[in-house]
């Protein structure tokens, strides 16, 4: 006798799909987030100690690398002649390792004739604690420009300073490059920096805030909007957040770190590292605070808001703000505090605010990264990371693909759920406890 086939088949799977993604967990707490989060999706690469060995770098691929004490690696990537470029290196440490002052990366891109286009560095800072550290270099396409205005292969030159106290082990890289959009045709875009922007202390924001969970990497980062965030971070632990920033907008974020419950009064500087990334993960800027068991708190300096124009400052936080899109925060918490007040996580409230409303975008056709969507806004709203919006998303086509509505799905929910019930009120004695019918059956069941 012919089996016949089970029909519905596509449309219960696509309902456990959708019933997994309600309960979808955020970033595990505390001492469950891994110390660094890297792109599933990268691929494997080595750095070269000669340029003509180096491999090439495909644009919008994220690679993994590694580099050792003192190593300058190259790598390459192929320009045109009229897309900016930049090229990020994001330098992850062995966890607890020794690092000292201006140990570091720096990160540039050269020409064939090793004439250097743009060169940027980042250092663990007096914190001395190891954690993720970010640097970008650019090539920028400028009228009237005497070197790397032409199209073809460049040089990517990855540098590691490291002091002979510091800790030898190799460094784990994660590596991108990515191409800015042209402007719109017949635009014309000031050269020169802004002089002045709103640069007080902004008043403590009106709503927004509660629990959210930081990933652990720029991968998984949680997204933020304006509002005070609390979350638990622990020592040498560093958590991820980001928010989107539009054209014409302006971010100011600070950190408080919890008192100490334990009673402990020691005194640790650099205790907490606040840090800020632009879309690119070229660092903007940075900031510390001391601790002695009391509440303590930092704050980024007062930042101009995201314009095309920013690019022409001298300053280097001033010329990170110059497109919009994903801006990242990082919060360390330094190793050092585990001596005085153990290992266990410490409260961390994160407050962020978006001033200005969104001003007009200056490229021409798709912006890609540089651009702040409607569904940015809710993600930032919902606290989702880039995974969760990803596995959500990939989840609703399947749905889609089913041929089923997500009121389809509702019903056929609740009808599972009410079968459920009855079924198992009939296999339970009239005098037995009866599960709840027409409704999720309880834990207990």
């Amino acid at each position: 006798m012919k089996r016949q086939p089970i029909r519905g088949r596509g449309t219960l799977a696509a309902l456990a799909a959708v019933c997994a993604v309600a309960a979808l967990p955020g970033p595990a707490h505390a001492d469950g987030r891994a110390a660094y989060t890297f792109d599933p999706g990268a691929q494997r690469v080595r750095g070269a100690a000669a340029n003509a060995e180096a491999s090439v770098l495909e644009e919008g691929t994220v690679y993994r690398s590694t580099i050792g004490a003192g190593d300058k690696l190259y790598y390459r990537v192929r320009l045109d002649a009229v897309s900016n470029a930049y090229v990020s290196a994001v330098a992850v440490p062995t966890k607890g390792g020794a690092v000292a002052y201006a140990d570091g990366i720096t990160v540039s891109v050269r020409d064939l004739n090793d004439s250097r286009c743009g060169s940027n560095s980042a250092d663990f800072g007096p914190g001395e604690a190891a954690r993720p550290i970010a640097a970008y270099a650019y090539r920028t396409v400028d009228k009237g420009g005497s070197t790397c205005q032409e199209a073809g292969t460049y040089d990517v030159l990855v540098e590691r300073e490291s002091k002979d106290t510091s800790s030898p082990e190799p460094w784990d890289l994660e590596l991108r490059f990515v191409r800015e959009p042209g402007l719109r045709s017949g635009q014309s875009m000031p050269t020169e920096a802004p002089e002045n922007w709103p640069s007080g202390t902004p008043e403590p924001p009106s709503a927004g805030g509660g629990k959210r969970s930081g990933g652990s990497g720029y991968y998984d980062a949680a997204s933020l909007e304006t509002g005070a965030w609390v979350d638990e971070i622990a020592p040498g632990q560093t958590l991820f957040y980001r928010v989107p920033v539009d054209w014409g907008q302006q971010i100011h974020a600070s950190a408080v770190l919890s008192n100490s419950t334990g009673g402990a009064t020691e005194f640790v500087g650099n205790a907490l590292t606040l840090s800020l990334d632009n879309p690119a993960q070229g660092h903007v800027d940075g900031t510390s605070l001391s601790y002695s068991g009391k509440s303590a708190s930092t704050a980024l300096k007062p930042l101009p808001p995201v314009a095309y124009r920013n690019r022409f400052d001298y300053n280097s936080a001033v010329s990170a703000m110059r497109f919009a899109g994903w801006y990242y925060l990082s919060v360390t918490l330094s190793p050092k505090v585990a001596d005085s007040y153990g290992k266990g996580p410490i409260a961390v409230t994160t407050t962020v605010q978006v001033k200005n409303g969104p001003a007009e975008s200056p490229y021409e056709g798709d912006p890609g990264i540089f651009a702040v969507t409607d569904r940015d806004k809710d993600m930032a709203k919902n606290g989702g990371s880039a995974p969760q919006a990803a596995e959500r998303s990939g989840t609703m086509r399947l749905v889609a693909a089913s041929g089923i509505g997500a009121g389809t799905v509702l019903v056929l929910g609740l009808g599972i759920w009410t079968l459920v019930g009855r079924r198992r009120a009939a296999a339970v004695p009239a005098d037995g406890p009866q599960p709840p019918v027409g409704g999720p059956p309880h834990q207990g069941w």
